[in-house]
């Protein structure tokens, strides 16, 4: 699988990084993700990217929200996925100014999706590649993600399985013929 998303610039990795965080300060002050001009980016934080921004405080997860498929300018979306994750993630009341100043932040920039094809759970298990795949997962309306840093949290293959079917709202030892997966690799950097 080509990751034509991987190997950004330190330039614009920098940049990614520092929209993000100028996203969640203008969010404090307004209440609005930041506005990126998108044609004033380098080209290659103009091209459709998904992301994912993952906000830690002293080590806790603090946010993370994302996109699984490539529908805005790399800029904007990591601009709207650190707005997200620092105000409209489920799990956690918004950030306030006193923690903004010891935020850690963390965007993934993501490959596009691959179609997994598999026969059984063994064979699923069997194509995973530890440290390296983020999973989407799917059955029927029930459906959950693992980016490939989860593998540190979850280094079994096993382990990563059953944790993500529960994410999905799925019981940890459900297997089915209609279960469908894809596959991606991130292009991971800290602030």
């Amino acid at each position: 699988m080509s990751d034509p998303v991987h190997n950004l610039s330190d330039a614009n990795r920098k940049a990614l990084l520092q929209i993000a965080r100028d996203s969640i300060a203008h969010g404090l002050k307004t209440r609005r993700p930041l506005k990126v001009e998108v044609a004033a980016q380098p080209k290659e934080l103009q091209a459709l990217r998904a992301t994912f921004v993952t906000l830690d405080l002293h080590g806790d997860l603090r946010g993370c929200i994302g996109s699984l498929k490539a529908s805005l300018p790399l800029a904007a979306d990591v601009a709207h996925n650190a707005f997200e994750a620092a105000f409209s993630d489920p799990r956690f009341g918004p950030l306030t100014p006193a923690e903004f100043q010891d935020l850690e932040i963390h965007v993934s920039v993501l490959s596009p999706l691959e179609k997994m094809r598999f026969t059984s759970e063994a064979d699923f298990l069997k194509q995973l590649r530890p440290g390296v795949d983020g999973i989407l997962l799917q059955d029927g309306f029930m459906g959950g993600t693992f980016l490939p840093s989860v593998w540190e949290q979850l280094p079994k293959k096993e382990d990563f399985l059953a944790h993500l079917k529960m994410k999905a709202g799925l019981p940890m030892t459900y297997w089915s013929d209609t279960l469908t997966a894809w596959r991606y690799t991130t292009e991971y950097f800290p602030s």
